[in-house]
């Protein structure tokens, strides 16, 4: 169910995130119009990262972009389309990135997205860092989290 995403998956890739964006993140709104937001998953996300898709029922579902070989190990996009949470998608993607990254892994979210908090910290990241969010363009504070190598393995429930 996961395959690499590429530039024919574009639009659905960038519902996946729209979509999500919309129902978890009413806090923190998109930056840019949506149709901005098509074209940069089109002409950098995709070209530019390690994105794969997760597909079911014909459809793409879920979406995961992490740094491309070589670079500092870092999770930049993880959703899953609402209706499609709860069923492991999420945590299926995030071990496949597991297996592709260093131990280090880093990421971003935002302090108030309770949900994605508890999932990376069932899942063995820490946080190390808050900021008031002026770092990053939605200026919602958040939160640095990076995985700790042992949890990979060992999941809190």
């Amino acid at each position: 169910m996961i395959r690499p995403a590429t530039v024919h998956d574009a639009d659905a890739v960038a519902a996946v995130l729209i979509e999500s964006r919309r129902a978890f993140l009413p806090f923190a709104p998109l930056a840019h119009p949506e149709d901005d937001v098509r074209r940069w998953v089109r002409e950098a996300l995709i070209p530019n990262e390690r994105v794969v898709v997760w597909a079911a029922e014909d459809q793409v579902v879920a979406m995961l972009a992490v740094s491309p070989p070589g670079q500092e190990a870092w999770i930049h996009q993880l959703y899953v389309r609402p209706g499609w949470t709860g069923r492991g998608i999420g945590a299926r993607l995030l071990a496949w990135a597991h297996v592709q990254l260093a131990p280090a892994v880093h990421l971003w979210t935002f302090q108030a997205n309770r949900g994605a908090r508890r999932f990376y910290e069932r899942h063995g990241y820490a946080a190390v860092t808050f900021t008031n969010g002026q770092g990053n363009e939605e200026r919602c504070p958040d939160v640095l989290y990076r995985l700790d190598p042992a949890g990979i393995s060992k999941p809190r429930p």
